[in-house]
């Protein structure tokens, strides 16, 4: 699992992985393709350091 990521983002890793496994999907790469899901939606949400950081531009000085 990801460094910084939160209780739920790390419930959700765990879930899929383990669907995976279940299903017979992705074999052998079910935590690659896991991780590369809740990645994608940490970042899409902004909870990536470096989404944070150019997420929303600072302000303008006038």
């Amino acid at each position: 699992m990801p460094r910084g990521a939160n209780a739920k983002r790390e419930r959700e890793y765990n879930e899929l992985e383990e669907k995976f496994e279940k299903e017979g999907r992705y074999k052998g790469r079910e935590s690659e393709v896991a991780a590369r899901i809740v990645n994608k939606q940490r970042k899409e949400n902004g909870e990536t350091k470096e989404d944070a950081k150019s997420a929303t531009p600072p302000p303008k000085k006038t």
